[in-house]
């Protein structure tokens, strides 16, 4: 999800420095999204992640 959310983030730096707000735009906010969601998953992954098996 980081990779897709950095991958997006370069993308908009390529169009905004070619002139390209509308899609830069667009991609800083896909961007920000996937990282937010990232981010959120990986917090709960840490959180409620592997656990050893009961005995």
């Amino acid at each position: 999800m980081i990779s897709w959310a950095v991958t997006f983030l370069i993308i908009a730096l390529i169009a905004g420095l070619f002139g390209l707000t509308g899609i830069a735009g667009t991609a800083v906010n896909i961007a920000w999204i996937l990282f937010v969601v990232g981010m959120i998953l990986a917090v709960i992954t840490f959180a409620f992640g592997r656990r050893p098996p009961p005995l």
